[in-house]
């Protein structure tokens, strides 16, 4: 008899049962993309139909989804949505640029991101986890409503700063959680006019007021590079040998050009620590509602803690507190659907036989949304269980069964460091504090650039009376 707590089951958009009118996918586009997605999305493999007059393909098969990620990748560009949807935010950035543009910018910036170069970080990590917890000093016995959302976004802004810029963008942390907000509610998010393939000239309703927002970055970013450059041009030996030197240096005729540079570097500021914020802020949430999996998690990070071990082992020291962070990835992901477009005609022949075909401007959405919570992939999918991803379980999820950062030559550069920044993070975090629900939260998951809680996430801070071990 299995005698485990039933699992939390956090809220979200339950599949629709009746498919919506065109005038109804406009209103759900225009509110919130998670909750257009019906029944079949959830229970079948793949489905073609047609969206607005656009041939679609809805994959939520592995071995489809290697085909297009991986084994057939350069078949397959950004989709026309995507792009007007990124492209006016992050222009040549890694994460928008196509071909040549995005081959010189990966190679510019890979040699930060190897696991070798990430584990350099952890020190840095760490101190910046510290120093922000002391925000919850004064907490007292009753303790203090925090909206964690905006404080895991200040937290790994402060972590991003330290460890790719070495604290020298030209701003103030205080304000930057609010205006990353403003701006993914501003330009983050499908528009209507997307949808119709409307000219980017035309005005986008969404995007309204945030150009004014956009600028700002952009302004922090020429600041950010103004300063280095004058620090290098006085004397290259003071200048850090971090992510915004190396980009730099990268200039010229073989390299990047400034505007290639200042692209990708808003990129970084802009949404590089954006996803790790919103799935940490998602991982407290489900863990206080699930005080057998916190129990675990503070034993094994007060066991750990105490023994001394180096913040870069803890990763691999501390499988409860990872599997607890990577379920929230499962049912958050960061990037919920990964949109391409078929350059050439295609097709692919299951196991099973079935053979899919793929004709050339075919729309494909890889929905990590949908396929993570998919009923053939998934033993209770809507439920939070992080003992799937405890080693011992972790064999049976598939490669392409669980996509947080994508797959193939686009994979996110940023998962090593971004799986070492969250452990630490909460290890540090939870080793002192207990963050709880209150009657305030009741987060609704949204689709802007990333999956994030509608009205943000308040929860209740106290510090912990647990006895550690000495």
């Amino acid at each position: 008899m299995d005698m485990r707590p039933d699992p939390f089951v956090p809220p979200a958009p339950l599949p629709r049962t009746v498919p919506p009118s065109r005038l109804e996918i406009i209103r759900i586009i225009f509110r919130n993309p998670l909750e257009l997605w019906g029944e079949p999305s959830y229970t079948l493999p793949w489905i073609h139909t047609n969206f607005f007059g656009q041939r679609t393909l809805i994959v939520n098969d592995p071995g489809l989804i290697k085909h297009v990620l991986v084994d057939n990748a350069n078949n397959y560009r950004m989709s026309d949505v995507r792009q007007l949807v990124l492209r006016p935010i992050l222009r040549d950035g890694l994460l928008t640029a196509e071909g040549s543009v995005w081959k010189r910018s990966r190679k510019a910036v890979a040699p930060v991101f190897t696991p070798r170069h990430a584990k350099g970080f952890a020190s840095q990590m760490l101190r910046q986890s510290e120093d922000y917890a002391r925000k919850y000093a004064d907490v007292g016995e009753a303790g203090t409503i925090f909206d964690i959302s905006t404080d895991m976004t200040e937290l790994t802004f402060a972590i991003l700063a330290d460890t790719l810029f070495s604290g020298e963008i030209v701003t103030s942390s205080g304000h930057f959680a609010d205006d990353v907000n403003e701006l993914l509610h501003r330009m983050g998010r499908v528009d209507p006019m997307d949808l119709l393939r409307a000219p980017s000239w035309v005005p986008r309703v969404t995007r309204i007021g945030g150009q004014k927002v956009l600028e700002k970055f952009r302004a922090i970013v020429r600041n950010t590079m103004d300063v280095r450059l004058a620090k290098m041009k006085a004397d290259r030996s003071t200048a850090p040998n971090d992510f915004l030197t190396l980009l730099l240096e990268q200039a010229g005729p073989d390299g990047l050009t400034k505007e290639e540079i200042e692209d990708n570097i808003l990129t970084f500021i802009g949404a590089g620590h954006e996803t790790t914020a919103r799935a940490l802020a998602w991982t407290l949430y489900c863990v206080s509602n699930s005080p057998h999996i916190r129990e675990a998690m503070e034993e094994e990070i007060d066991r750990i803690l105490a023994s001394g071990a180096e913040p870069v082992e803890w990763p691999d020291l501390m499988p409860q507190t990872r599997a607890a962070f990577e379920e929230a990835l499962r049912l958050y992901p960061p990037a919920p659907s990964i949109n391409r477009a078929a350059i050439a005609d295609d097709s692919w022949t299951s196991l099973k036989g079935e053979r899919v075909e793929i004709e050339a401007g075919v729309t494909v959405l890889v929905m990590p949304w949908t396929l993570h919570r998919h009923e053939l992939h998934w033993d209770r999918p809507r439920a939070y269980m992080p003992e799937r991803f405890l080693p011992e379980n972790r064999a049976s999820i598939g490669r392409f069964q669980f996509l947080p950062f994508g797959a193939g030559p686009r994979v996110c550069i940023g998962a090593t460091f971004a799986l070492q920044e969250a452990v630490i993070a909460l290890a540090v975090l939870m080793q002192d504090y207990r963050f709880d629900s209150t009657d305030q939260t009741n987060p609704w998951p949204v689709q802007k650039l990333t999956t994030q809680p509608q009205n943000g996430l308040p929860m209740r801070v106290t510090r912990r009376t647990i006895s550690k071990p000495a």
